[in-house]
């Protein structure tokens, strides 16, 4: 080997950003030198095949051993062997164990100045008689005093001192490459990281939300909030059941700030909102080059969720082809992203919400039984606002007063009589539409202290006129149908819009933007109607 050749690796090396990066211009670099019939790097890292390792039976413990992860040669019959393969006999070298476990346990250099009379430290003396191999020198890569791997280098050509010296200063040159190019990584991983945490963060940002916390007294509220009080300190699953805009996220908020958890990130995912075949990076990430459009690795929900809380809601919408690999997650806590072999493991309770009778999808087949009994461990029902009327004063008081504090509803005021009608309506939308109809009030009133005018407000059918001789709670008797019903009119009212829409979904015109719900909604509940367009 010349020394220049060195000097100038040891240089080139410095400036590789990548750990693969470092350990492949080390072995080519190396292989170039007059003399070098192979070089290699094996690295640290924890037991990973032992079962079928072929030096299994001399590894001491089978928790750590050399892997071989660079390798590069000139063969004396390079049509035949291929000496860049890092997936041969010696891919994996027990610590302690012949000549290259030896250097990685003791962290001690090794110099055989002649192969053939130190042949014990060979493990083929044949290849390498068959080969020309005189001598062989091993470097461990040291840093900060914890042995990273191996450095070998078999030549045809004898090695000495000054060489040998030369091999030290790039292994310790390698060591300080590999570690900065696991800083550089780790670094790139924390910072993605933080930058989706903050993407999902503002997700969930909302100016304006149905209420800042909890509000009410009545009788079915305070259940809800001492069974709150009993399951959040725990890591059980939880079931938040309930109509649309009851508050089920409020509830699952309330949930993570009162447990042990509350330090770590809550990672909301509208189930709803994702389309099919993303379903699986949205959850478990994905690896670059993965699939088309993966420029880069990506972090899924359930890893940035590690130590925290996540929260599903719309559960009922996952892919039935994807539910067992939640149910996997959540039994085993572990899971691979995308296009990636790696097994990775994470720390994550999982809230979940619907306003589905999941036992009814269970039933016929749209949810798997064994994952809503995982999902159900502790089930909650948030009572809609029909049934807490008199949690409605107590709402609108907050929701003016928050406005008010933000300068937008002046000196708004409700009188009895436009409070009796709020609390007569049966607000099929509940507390979600309680909001939008004060917010309608504020800008109707346009900051003034005027009385509310409830007839521009509120559905006037849906508005009973009050009547002494009935309670408000028998005027507000309404005919209702039963599930079977309910179902069959939500389905004649979807394909009504896809007919006058002439079966588009997406954009201006398409049957979602008549229902007035997300294109990704309208698919999710076509799937599930089993209703698919007859081509002609």
């Amino acid at each position: 080997m010349q020394l220049e050749s060195l000097q100038s690796l040891a240089l080139q090396v410095a400036q590789e950003r990548t750990v693969q990066a470092v350990l492949d211009r080390i072995v080519t670099g190396l292989v170039a030198s007059p003399g070098v019939a192979l070089a290699r790097i094996w690295l640290r890292c924890p037991g990973d095949i032992c079962d079928r390792c072929p030096m299994r039976l001399q590894c001491p413990d089978q928790t750590e051993c050399l892997h071989l992860k660079a390798s590069g040669g000139n063969p004396s019959k390079p049509e035949v062997e291929d000496w860049t393969r890092v997936d041969g006999d010696f891919r994996r070298f027990p610590l302690g164990v012949l000549k290259i476990g030896s250097i990685g346990a003791t962290g001690d250099p090794l110099l055989l100045r002649d192969i053939a009379v130190d042949q014990a430290w060979i493990a083929r003396p044949k290849w390498a008689e068959r080969e020309g191999i005189r001598a062989f020198a091993g470097q461990p890569l040291v840093f900060h005093n914890e042995i990273l791997g191996v450095l070998g280098v078999f030549s045809r050509q004898s090695l000495d001192e000054a060489e040998f010296s030369w091999l030290r200063i790039l292994a310790d040159h390698a060591a300080v490459a590999i570690a900065n190019s696991r800083a550089f990584t780790e670094i790139e991983r924390l910072r993605d990281q933080l930058r989706l945490e903050n993407e999902y963060l503002r997700e969930e940002v909302r100016d304006e939300r149905a209420f800042s916390d909890i509000v009410g007294q009545s009788p079915s509220l305070l259940k809800l909030l001492e069974q709150i009080a009993l399951v959040a300190p725990t890591d059980a699953s939880v079931l938040i059941l309930g109509e649309s805009g009851t508050g089920k996220e409020l509830i699952s908020c309330a949930i993570h700030e009162r447990s042990e958890r509350a330090r770590a990130a809550m990672v909301k995912v509208n189930c709803a909102a994702i389309p099919r075949d993303l379903f699986e990076s949205e959850f478990f990430g994905h690896v670059r080059g993965a699939f088309t459009g993966a420029h880069r690795d990506r972090v899924g929900r359930f890893e940035l969720a590690d130590g925290g809380t996540l929260f599903l809601d719309e559960v009922s919408e996952i892919p039935l082809e994807l539910q067992g690999k939640l149910l996997r997650v959540l039994q085993e806590g572990s899971f691979e992203r995308v296009g990636e072999d790696r097994t990775r493991r994470v720390d994550v309770r999982v809230v979940a919400a619907t306003n589905r009778d999941l036992r009814r999808e269970v039933e016929i087949g749209r949810f798997r039984q064994d994952l809503y009994f995982r999902l159900s461990v502790f089930p909650l029902e948030v009572p809609p606002l029909r049934e807490r009327r008199e949690d409605i004063p107590l709402l609108v008081r907050h929701m003016i007063d928050r406005a008010r504090r933000k300068g937008r509803s002046g000196d708004l005021q409700i009188g009895p009589q436009q409070m009796e009608r709020l609390q007569r309506y049966d607000w099929p939308g509940n507390v979600r539409e309680l909001q939008n109809v004060i917010e309608r009030a504020i800008i109707l009133s346009r900051g003034g202290s005027r009385p509310l005018g409830l007839d521009q407000i509120l559905p006037s059918a849906d508005v009973a006129a009050p009547n002494s001789g009935s309670t408000p709670s028998t005027v507000d008797l309404a005919p209702f149908v039963n599930q079977a019903e309910w179902d069959r009119r939500e389905r004649e009212n979807v394909m009504a819009a896809l007919a006058a829409a002439d079966w588009r979904i997406y954009g201006p015109g398409g049957a979602a933007e008549l229902l007035g719900i997300k294109p990704t909604t309208l698919a999710s509940r076509l799937r599930a109607m089993n209703i698919r367009k007859l081509r002609g």
